[in-house]
């Protein structure tokens, strides 16, 4: 039997949602938080069903949706995460980013709580998150609204954003490289929360390295376009 042509796609997509459910990134084993994609083309990607615990998927009941939001392959049954719009806005307002996790992970939330962005402290995650992981204003899970804020941060080519009461949004050229953005900036998290935690001064990255790591990104997103 031939193998459909989103099966790769769909395979991907499951294998790195069950590994983040397992390492606890999607905020609980037995729930169905978060939401994974990866893009298919310029204007589709295979993304990860609604309302659904992630150890009761098979690949078939990945999604494929176009960047419209209408369903180009699904079982029938399931429908896509509620953050399709999301996923969507990220895909058609950067071509440097071909995969996209969303994760509910702990120490990267925190910040979320507190709306403290998390600045450049360490050259080799700055280097592949960003010179600083903003905070993307809250709004309800799904929403338009939440895509319109979305929408509003990405002009700083960052990797790696927090949502503000909800969750983060790691970002990558393939699906390994978003779920190392993840586990980058839960890193950087965690250590930036017990650094505050000592009430001393933080020292960041010095100016010069942060205008470097800008550079990088932006030569990067601007390559990116130039292969549209």
């Amino acid at each position: 039997m031939p193998m459909n042509k989103y099966e790769s796609y769909k395979k991907n997509v499951l294998e790195a949602s069950l590994w983040l459910s397992e390492q606890g990134y999607l905020g609980s084993q037995r729930g169905s938080g978060g939401n994974v994609s990866v893009r298919i083309n310029e204007s589709s990607m295979a993304i990860t069903p609604s309302s659904v615990n992630y150890r009761e998927l098979s690949a078939t009941d990945i999604c494929v949706v176009g960047f419209d939001l209408s369903i180009i392959e699904g079982n029938g049954k399931l429908k896509p995460s509620v953050e399709s719009g999301m996923h969507s806005i990220i895909y058609q307002r950067r071509p440097d980013v071909n995969a996209i996790a969303h994760t509910h992970q702990i120490y990267g939330s925190v910040f979320g709580l507190i709306n403290t962005p998390i600045p450049a402290l360490f050259d080799e995650v700055s280097f592949s998150l960003g010179q600083l992981v903003e905070i993307i204003p809250y709004a309800l899970s799904g929403s338009p609204e939440l895509v319109i804020n979305v929408e509003g941060k990405l002009s700083n080519n960052a990797n790696a954003y927090i949502l503000q009461n909800h969750g983060i949004l790691a970002l990558g050229k393939n699906l390994d490289k978003a779920i190392l953005h993840a586990e980058l900036l839960e890193k950087v998290a965690h250590i930036y929360y017990l650094a505050l935690s000592t009430g001393k001064p933080i020292n960041t990255l010095p100016e010069s390295i942060i205008e470097l790591v800008a550079a990088l990104r932006n030569s990067e997103v601007k390559e990116a376009k130039g292969k549209l």
